[in-house]
């Protein structure tokens, strides 16, 4: 999958990775979080309101 860029935030997964799914967040070329799109939950870092909005709207768009 491509990088997905939302405002500051790039939103990268890929297919065929590790499980569970998730995607992870950079600002600034820094790991914001690797958020688990199967259990909802952090698994590196801390996901900021604004982010967790953004993945949910992109899951609900069928890009992640």
């Amino acid at each position: 999958m491509p990088k997905i860029r939302r405002g500051n935030d790039v939103f990268v997964s890929w297919a065929g990775d590790h499980s569970p799914r998730h995607v992870h967040v950079y600002r600034d070329g820094k790991l914001i979080v690797k958020w688990d799109l199967e259990g909802w939950r952090a698994m590196k870092g801390r996901a900021p309101r604004r982010v967790l909005i953004l993945i949910r709207e992109l899951v609900s768009e069928g890009r992640l």
